[in-house]
């Protein structure tokens, strides 16, 4: 497929003491891109309103210490164009500091998240709901990593949060060299895996009310329910460190590549392997994870799902769209869009990610090879640390229009994509 790159003049924030600069990204033959709005900071997921009115997710880079953990703090931004040129030129800050990265909008309100709790505000004729948020579903334990809970809403009037899991392995001392895995996993008691609610009942709790729909997830940012097919689907970050944790049984190399991100549809009572196991893309297998036993030999023995898809280790998987079909070719209708941040664990060897890939959809499944579509976030042929990429994808939303939105949180730049008649 021809490919043609976008050319973009992209502010640079003024207290780094920078000026205009000059970048781009590809995109499939057919389709550009637009600035919607040039940086926001760190912004991670977006909705838009079947007005056009697009709601995005921010969460603060400083962590505030509460009884010996850490929780996120941030805040929302909505945006309005008033006069149809494509760029927002209405910007207003709202809502609880404690919002981080959780985003959607679900019959008539806006749902937006925590680190411990899902709220709610009915829409109206504002840009900025004039209404009061509900804490819809809550009592998760505040943890220092992968506390963010993203939600995906079926048909039926159901809700369904990600509950991260705390620690990377659920050692029996956590990221200690050669420290065995608890068996069993206490953790999987709260987290690890995707809790349903309803959607429009207010105050429920997750053990109270929260019904357990799968488990073993390490953490799934990109999750979605796919209306073409009703069924839910998930991104999960694959785990990290297994050189680190365990040098004897892997190499660096090895760390670099594994494990896979999968890309996963989920059923209830399903099991995705964590912490016990780990996918090899490379083998196509489920292997039996080294703080149980394993050294990179050895498949996992259970009732374990495997991924339909199992992206390379560390890209870094942050959110999932499945499009319409509104305004783009045939071909993409049903198709998932995945877009993919980055990851801090393939260092100090080349970065990887920082793209938008396709995935071709037929009945629910993948229908052909995934795809790059929107590549060249990270500025450079090679990188070597995050720190280092231009822009890291983060956030996916389709338009009333079947424009895709897409955000970043390095400079918080929203792009419009959309097909050229």
């Amino acid at each position: 497929m021809k490919r043609v790159p976008v050319y973009l003049l992209c502010t640079v924030a003024a207290w780094a003491g920078q000026s205009l600069a000059e970048s781009e990204f590809s995109l499939p033959e057919g389709f550009e891109a637009t600035v919607f709005h040039e940086g926001l900071g760190k912004i991670r997921h977006i909705a838009v309103r079947d007005n056009g009115d697009v709601y995005v997710a921010k969460r603060f880079a400083l962590e505030v210490r509460r009884f010996g953990q850490s929780a996120s703090y941030g805040g929302l931004i909505a945006l309005r164009d008033t006069d149809g040129d494509g760029v927002a030129d209405v910007v207003e800050e709202f809502g609880p500091t404690d919002v981080t990265t959780g985003l959607a909008i679900h019959d008539g309100h806006l749902y937006f998240s925590s680190e411990v709790t899902v709220y709610r505000v009915p829409l109206d004729d504002n840009l900025v709901p004039a209404g009061v948020a509900e804490p819809i579903a809550g009592g998760f334990p505040l943890q220092g990593s992968h506390g963010s809970k993203t939600l995906a809403f079926d048909g039926s009037g159901n809700m369904y949060v990600n509950s991260g899991t705390p620690t990377n392995a659920c050692q029996e001392q956590n990221n200690k060299r050669e420290s065995p895995g608890l068996d069993p996993c206490p953790q999987l008691e709260r987290s690890g895996g995707i809790w349903r609610f309803a959607a429009d009942k207010k105050l429920q709790d997750q053990v109270r009310d929260g019904e357990r729909y799968v488990t073993g997830t390490r953490n799934v940012v990109a999750l979605e329910w796919n209306d073409h097919v009703d069924q839910l689907y998930f991104v999960m970050h694959g785990r990290d460190s297994l050189d680190i944790l365990w040098p004897k049984k892997f190499t660096r190399e090895q760390r670099v590549e594994l494990p896979a991100e999968e890309f996963h549809v989920a059923a209830a009572g399903d099991n995705f392997g964590w912490p016990y196991t780990y996918y090899d893309h490379q083998r196509g297998a489920r292997m039996l994870g080294p703080e149980y036993g394993g050294d990179g030999e050895i498949e996992a023995d259970g009732d374990y799902k495997d991924p339909l898809i199992g992206f390379p280790g560390h890209w870094a998987p942050n959110d999932l769209i499945f499009h319409s079909g509104t305004n783009v070719p045939e071909r993409y209708r049903g198709g998932a869009f995945i877009a993919f941040h980055g990851s801090w664990n393939r260092m100090p060897l080349p970065q990887a990610g920082y793209k938008v890939v396709f995935v071709p959809m037929e009945n629910g499944q993948p229908d052909g090879d995934w795809e790059i579509f929107a590549d060249g976030f990270a500025g450079a042929e090679e990188i070597r640390s995050p720190a280092d990429a231009t822009y890291r994808p983060t956030g996916l939303a389709e338009g009333p229009d079947g424009a895709i939105y897409l955000t970043e949180d390095k400079q918080g730049r929203i792009w419009r994509i959309s097909w050229r008649d």
